[in-house]
């Protein structure tokens, strides 16, 4: 910039011309960029065909009036190249804007991440990590580990209803309510019915949630859960069987007088549970084949370790292996709790 400003003004202008016009292209999808090209190119053959020469034109140069010769143009270029710069300046201020949202929608994603615990959770004599990759720059998949006084450990995995935005803050809602009610000393299918009620008051009624919310013991491995319709986790023992969890009740914020009810489950030496939302098992590659449930047991069969944050990685990148070119339409989570 300072080298700019040591320029003639008659070079400036062109200067910041050229670079506003390169940042603001650079800007736009390969698709986009060509198809603004093209539109520059019917343009300029455009405003050819409206040539019509050169012409002696007077113009006044006070004191005195001169005869330059000038472009002459067909009636009605002036305006038709005003309208032009004027759509061009609309959508430079709408790029901009759209920058600006991008921005204000990264710092929401940190501060999202930031809510979430990160790495792996040594549990004492068990450990967990959690691992979410929204399909948008927010998403609406959360996950949580919550050690208690007594030893317990908390372990959830969540959807909400949709992507982006709303989905985004609709978990941060719920994470923030589910730490208060945990803090409350609630008994779990007690917690969930306090907090469906909570749901259905403060989010909109096209909204859901749905949770898989477990209490697990470290000491006995004995786990208590209550499975608000999410998809059934998977428990792969240490002789390489599996288990799913399939009981459960109905999603939250959907009725406001839902009841819960806990089961129980446990977990051996050598034994881990796998936590998933169904944008793991919904990805679909380019023929429209889901990854599913058995794409998921063949990855965790074939990853040959229960260390969580290496079997975490193991799934997601399976997942992206089995889309291949096709975009994820969904967020992906995925929560391991192994006992060593």
């Amino acid at each position: 910039m300072d080298k700019i400003r040591l320029e003639p003004w008659r070079r400036r202008w062109w200067i910041y011309t050229r670079e506003l016009f390169v940042r603001f292209t650079m800007r736009l999808s390969p698709a986009r960029r060509a198809l603004y090209a093209v539109a520059l190119f019917f343009t300029l053959v455009g405003m050819l065909e409206l040539f019509r020469g050169v012409q002696i034109t007077r113009v006044l140069l006070f004191p005195f009036d001169a005869g330059l010769p000038l472009p002459r143009w067909a009636p009605g270029t002036l305006k038709l190249f005003l309208g032009f710069i004027a759509m061009q300046l609309l959508m430079l201020m709408e790029i901009a804007d759209r920058l600006s949202l991008k921005g204000d929608l990264e710092i929401a994603r940190d501060i999202q991440l930031a809510m979430l615990p990160r790495g792996v959770s040594e549990l004492g004599g068990s450990s967990a990590c959690g691992l979410t990759r929204p399909a948008n720059t927010v998403g609406g998949d959360f996950y949580d580990i919550l050690t208690l006084r007594d030893g317990r450990v908390i372990v959830t995995v969540g959807d909400v209803a949709g992507k982006g935005s709303p989905a985004a803050l609709l978990m941060a809602l719920l994470l923030a309510m589910m730490r208060t009610l945990v803090d409350e000393g609630l008994e779990s299918a007690r917690l969930l019915a306090r907090l469906n009620v909570q749901i259905v008051r403060h989010s909109p009624g096209s909204r859901f949630i749905t949770l898989f919310y477990a209490l697990y013991d470290p000491r006995t491995g004995q786990l208590e859960y209550v499975n608000a319709g999410h998809l059934p986790p998977l428990i792969h023992r240490a002789d390489g069987t599996f288990e799913r969890l399939t009981s459960g009740n109905i999603a939250l914020g959907m009725f406001d007088g839902s009841t819960y009810e806990s089961h129980r489950a446990a977990l051996a030496p050598g034994d881990a549970i796998i936590l998933y939302s169904d944008g793991i098992t919904e990805a679909e590659n380019t023929a429209g084949r889901e990854f599913d449930e058995a794409g998921l047991s063949a990855t965790v069969t074939a990853a040959g370790t229960h260390e969580p944050e290496q079997l975490g990685r193991a799934i997601l990148a399976a997942v992206d292996e089995h889309a291949g070119d096709a975009r994820l339409a969904d967020d992906l989570t995925v929560l391991v709790l192994s006992r060593t």
